[in-house]
């Protein structure tokens, strides 16, 4: 195992499994000082929050690693696009290469721009700009068009002014032990959660359901797996049923892909990856013909070496009518809000 991923593991134990670490508590107060210190800096105006003169929308959460903010923020852009409206998506493009306010195409590749702002390029169609900083992407959108600004991650990034603030919890890990990095996996302490518009519990059974009462249930689906090679037609994942498949992630919870494998029948090898992995062709390269999926963030970087043993899977978000009904129309508000003022 590469020294990176078991450094990984091992924090995954102790911020998820509560086994040891406990040394690094004393680093987490003094995060948690530093943070408060930042929230009192922005009260006060020693730092600046600054807006644009359209309405901005943060999807976030409180822990590092992935929780299925890139699925929600596609699923509210397609709504605000059913609605009528001009949205743009603004991100920071973890691990690109390049500087400055770049759009992605859908053509970029990820190492230039970013594994997720290609994957949302290529998914909503709709204008996406990488930037160091969020509040530079959103001028630019809004000097493009756009009438409303989707921040796919960027809770904690206080320097643009938001309107809606939807934090997303993965329903299986929530916030793991509950403390702050490096001790735990929390950027902000548990109260921030109280600050924001929405929380948005992604999956999970019906005790996770009762441990975050109020909050609006997602549920990530896909029953389509796509060919990394071009000219293969895509089959269902039904179609795996049984199959001996060997299953690679490189997000930011590998575990909920392969779970949701195995809970549609699949015969799993797991093959984790850290988050935001740039994968290379020998990471694919395994002992035998076994297909091998992926989730659709993965894919994106593995296309330069596809072939036909190479597949994803594509997902979307999905809730109940009454909290889809809830969040369009507070997207629907932000307009109203804005025709008011």
């Amino acid at each position: 195992m590469p020294e990176h991923a078991g450094a990984a593991a091992w924090l995954e134990r102790v911020w998820y499994g509560g086994q040891g670490g406990g040394w690094l508590r004393p680093l987490g107060w003094l995060y948690r000082g530093l943070m408060a210190l930042r929230a009192q800096a922005y009260r006060h105006h020693l730092l600046r929050s600054e807006r644009v003169d359209i309405p901005v929308i943060v999807v976030g959460n409180l822990t590092v690693g992935g929780t299925g903010k890139t699925p929600l923020t596609a699923w509210l852009v397609a709504r605000l696009v059913e609605q009528g409206y001009k949205p743009g998506i603004a991100t920071r493009g973890h691990g690109r290469s390049g500087q400055g306010v770049l759009q992605v195409s859908a053509t970029h590749l990820p190492a230039e721009v970013g594994d997720e702002p290609v994957l949302l390029a290529r998914r909503t169609g709709v204008p996406v700009c990488v930037a160091a900083r969020r509040l530079d992407a959103a001028r630019q959108l809004q000097a493009i068009g756009c009438d409303v600004i989707v921040c796919d991650d960027g809770l904690q990034h206080l320097a643009l002014g938001r309107d809606l603030e939807i934090a997303v919890v993965d329903g299986q890990r929530g916030l793991g032990n509950g403390r702050l990095l490096p001790a735990g996996p929390l950027r902000e302490p548990r109260s921030r959660l109280a600050t924001v518009d929405f929380v948005v519990l992604n999956g999970g059974d019906q005790a996770a359901a009762m441990t975050w009462p109020g909050a609006l249930r997602m549920r990530l689906e896909g029953s389509v797996v796509l060919p990394l090679e071009p000219g293969t037609a895509p089959r269902s994942l039904e179609a795996f049923k049984g199959q001996r498949v060997h299953a690679v992630s490189g997000i930011g919870n590998p575990g909920r892909f392969f779970a949701s494998l195995r809970a549609a029948g699949l015969d799993v090898v797991e093959h984790p990856f850290p988050d935001h992995h740039a994968f290379v062709a020998a990471d694919l390269a395994f002992d035998d013909a076994e297909p091998v999926l992926m989730t659709e963030k993965d894919a994106v970087k593995c296309e330069a070496f596809a072939d036909p043993r190479l597949w994803y899977v594509p997902v979307e978000a999905g809730f109940a009518a009454s909290d889809a009904a809830r969040l369009t129309a507070s997207l629907v508000a932000l307009f109203r809000q804005g025709e008011r003022s």
